[in-house]
């Protein structure tokens, strides 16, 4: 089974049908595809079992994906949004649920806190998380995702409504001071940022939500 990107836009996996060559995307994401092909229901937990269905459902950090198995190319794309695919080795990926486009299927999926504070954003109190061995590959509607290397010495401070993902051992707080939401009019409500320390990469696109 092989990734590649056709386009920033389109991500082709290319399954041999063997053990192991299958994926599962966002439902609804396959845009063409060469070859016999099978498509159907991750199942509970967009895969990821009972147990993250649940979590899933209580935290509204929705999961929707479909399994691919079979011999052939699938195209995938959802919104003509850009992408990004990482290798995961044994890392932990934290990512909204809506910028995941795909994953190979030995890795596991779940549901994490991110802390009180994140109601008051649109990403909500909780978070996805993908950890194992494998390919994961990122959606982002906001233009070319940027990567952002954080290290003990150099903490950096994300604008929530720009973040996607982050992979790497880091630790996110809330940073509450924030005052330049009132330069550009966006004062309503509590303004915060997401402040990320430790060792790893962070994900944002260039334009908000």
């Amino acid at each position: 089974m092989t990734w590649r990107l056709e386009t920033p836009r389109v991500l082709v996996v290319d399954l041999d049908g063997s053990k192991g060559s299958a994926v599962r995307a966002r439902t609804g994401s396959m845009v063409a595809y060469e070859g016999d092909v099978q498509f159907k229901n991750a199942g509970a937990g967009g895969g990821g079992g009972l147990r993250a269905a649940l979590k899933q459902r209580v935290t509204g950090e929705s999961l929707p994906l479909m399994g691919v198995t079979g011999r052939g190319s699938v195209h995938f794309a959802v919104g003509a949004g850009h992408l990004l695919v990482l290798d995961l080795a044994g890392d932990v990926l934290k990512v909204e649920s809506e910028s995941l486009l795909c994953l190979a299927e030995g890795l596991r999926t779940d549901v994490t806190f991110t802390g009180l504070q994140g109601a008051s954003s649109g990403q909500g109190l909780f978070t996805t998380t993908v950890t194992g061995h494998g390919q994961v590959a990122l959606l982002s509607l906001g233009g070319p995702p940027i990567a952002l290397r954080v290290s003990p010495q150099h903490p950096l401070v994300v604008d929530p409504d720009a973040y996607v993902g982050a992979v790497g051992n880091l630790s996110q707080s809330f940073v509450t001071d924030v005052s330049w939401r009132n330069l550009v009019g966006e004062s309503s409500g509590e303004a915060f940022s997401l402040r990320f320390e430790g060792q790893g990469v962070v994900y944002i696109q260039p334009e908000e939500r």
